[in-house]
């Protein structure tokens, strides 16, 4: 784990929705090469705040930095948008549904963002694309449909689109909650592999928590849009301090997940 200044973080973040308000007063931040996960009940606001983080949404208050430069408040002025326009594809997000272009092959849904975005090579881009799609397994698939994968292999293509812009830090919102669960392994083990043998910053919202106590370096326990609790695993999973929290990790337990 980096010791350095925040890669990004969230500074007050407040989020409404008409009169509903999703997140209040939020901050978290993350550092280079950091692996903090994310936990706490269904509805808490978590996927909100990743959006935000991700430039998909703006907070109602409070502010995105990354690298110490602003690039998400409420009311975004010219050079906070110059900002967000120069990051953007360097936050790359793993939805929970895929989101593949249905009508492209796996090699295009790849290569698409890169040689629009940044101007890459076809073939460049189709190099790097392979790597990727190797790392995650995937390489025998490229000329496939997205209808003719599993839903585990479409996750998988997933991130290895999202890596093909070399993002500077990957959020990953609930990437196994779709999945059947025969499907979720395969999955895991590409978090794992990007977990354990490279230098990815990442932020992950996920109920798998033996995933959050062998891999995270922090944890955040979220409900109703407000960070509840926050430390290390073992901290968080063996010895929680709030009362919250230990209620929501012995349901987990009693369903029979691993923490």
């Amino acid at each position: 784990m980096s010791s350095t200044s925040p890669l990004i973080l969230a500074d007050g973040i407040t989020k409404r929705f008409g009169a509903n308000q999703v997140l209040t007063r939020v901050s978290l931040d993350v550092l280079e090469r950091d692996v903090v996960c994310v936990v706490g009940p269904s509805g808490s606001g978590k996927t909100t705040l990743l959006r935000c983080l991700a430039l998909l949404e703006e907070p109602s208050e409070g502010r995105v930095v990354m690298e110490g430069v602003p690039i998400s408040t409420p009311s975004p002025n010219k050079q906070v948008k110059a900002a967000a326009r120069e990051v953007r594809s360097e936050i790359g997000m793993v939805f929970q549904h895929f989101n593949l272009f249905p009508h492209k092959c796996v090699l295009d849904n790849v290569t698409l963002a890169p040689m629009l975005t940044k101007d890459v090579a076809k073939a460049a881009a189709e190099k790097r694309a392979m790597e990727l799609l190797d790392m995650v397994g995937l390489a025998d698939k490229a000329r496939n449909m997205p209808a003719q994968l599993s839903g585990g292999q479409k996750q998988r293509v997933a991130i290895a689109r999202a890596l093909a812009l070399s993002p500077k830090i990957m959020l990953f919102d609930e990437v196994t909650s779709a999945l059947d669960p025969e499907l979720v392994e395969e999955v895991l083990n590409v978090m794992h592999k990007l977990a354990s043998e490279t230098d990815m910053t990442m932020l992950l919202v996920t109920h798998e928590m033996g995933f959050a106590h062998d891999f995270a370096d922090r944890i955040l326990f979220f409900d109703r849009g407000k960070i509840v609790e926050e430390g290390k695993p073992d901290e968080i999973f063996r010895n929680p301090r709030q009362e919250r929290t230990q209620t929501f990790l012995r349901k987990i337990i009693a369903a029979g997940h691993r923490v």
